[in-house]
């Protein structure tokens, strides 16, 4: 027997890394701004990855003084694994600027091939370490997400922590009833009860959670290549209109079309410019729920354009493009 044990602490010369993942609509970027706005001293490169063509993301995330890179048109865990690649090298240059990497998946990322990413390419995982997989999931919703989709149910399999958001929009016996079904997902995340993502920024950050040898363990084949595809009824359309657009308008179309078409928009979002606002409003709905409020001021200088982006089954997209352009301030 060694006279001493292997020493299996996480290289604290490497960058710790947060995947936060969850199905669309699940409240991770809700999540994300609470962490980038808490005081907890910690300064935080946050990487984004949008499903569209036309990203809006960028704009629904506070905070000045973070690192924000956004990567459009592609899933993190296929299509667009090479930017993440690229993003984590570029990053590394700049390794004294923070200290930690939150990095937020598109609600149809499947976090699998996104682990790998920190174990099969040798320079991510010679300067960065996976710290944990933090995956948002929607109270109201879940049972659903869990029947008609795969990737709700991956994104549960391999989380370390589990935020159980919109705990308002559910009941207790309700509540009971999803942990009991997260768990028999996955018996070994920690599950956090949360309303608008109100959970302590220790529940996400510096973890030190995530186990390759249980992963392993449950599916021996996790660092081999796979091909991974997503639902091909779901896919995103995007608009922008080069000004502002008519809140009295777009609330009037916004809510007729969730009444109508609900069902089919698994999400909703968009960053708007209204007459005489000097804010931004940033509008999301999730089905028929929709929310929003102002946010980010607008530069000096940049273009006020209002962008929307919808993300369903059976998008009508000159439909939609005429209703949005239709709301366009006179």
């Amino acid at each position: 027997m060694p006279d001493t044990l292997p020493d299996t602490r996480p290289n604290r010369d490497t960058v710790p890394v947060t995947v936060l993942t969850g199905y669309l609509g699940a409240g991770k970027t809700t999540l994300l701004n609470r962490i980038l706005t808490e005081q907890h001293g910690r300064r935080i490169a946050v990487v984004i990855n949008e499903f569209g063509e036309l990203g809006v993301d960028n704009d629904l995330v506070i905070g000045a003084d973070e690192e924000v890179f956004e990567m459009n048109n592609g899933c993190i865990c296929c299509t667009v694994r090479g930017d993440l690649i690229r993003i984590l090298g570029g990053l590394m240059k700049r390794r004294d600027r923070f200290d930690a990497i939150l990095l937020e998946t598109t609600g149809l990322a499947d976090p699998a091939p996104v682990a790998q990413t920190f174990f099969v390419d040798e320079d991510v995982k010679a300067k960065t370490r996976l710290d944990a997989i933090v995956t948002v999931v929607d109270a109201k919703h879940l049972p659903q997400r869990l029947a008609d989709t795969r990737e709700a149910g991956q994104q549960l399999a391999f989380a370390d922590v589990v935020i159980l958001n919109k705990t308002d929009l559910a009941t207790e016996e309700e509540l009971a009833a999803l942990e009991a079904r997260i768990r028999a997902i996955n018996p070994h995340a920690t599950i956090h009860r949360a309303e608008r993502g109100n959970v302590p920024v220790e529940t996400v950050l510096g973890r030190d959670a995530f186990s390759l040898e249980r992963i392993l363990g449950e599916k021996p084949s996790f660092l081999e290549e796979s091909d991974h595809s997503h639902d091909e009824e779901v896919r995103s359309v995007s608009f922008s209109i080069p000004g502002p657009v008519d809140p009295h308008k777009f609330n009037e179309w916004i809510s007729a079309l969730l009444a109508e078409k609900g069902p089919d928009l698994l999400r909703t979002k968009g960053v708007l410019a209204y007459p005489g606002e000097d804010r931004r409003f940033a509008f999301q709905a999730v089905h028929m729920i929709a929310d929003g409020d102002f946010v980010n001021p607008w530069k000096e200088g940049e273009e006020r354009a209002s962008r929307i982006v919808f993300i369903g089954r059976n998008l009508n997209r000159p439909q939609l493009r005429r209703g949005f352009e239709a709301c366009a301030a006179a």
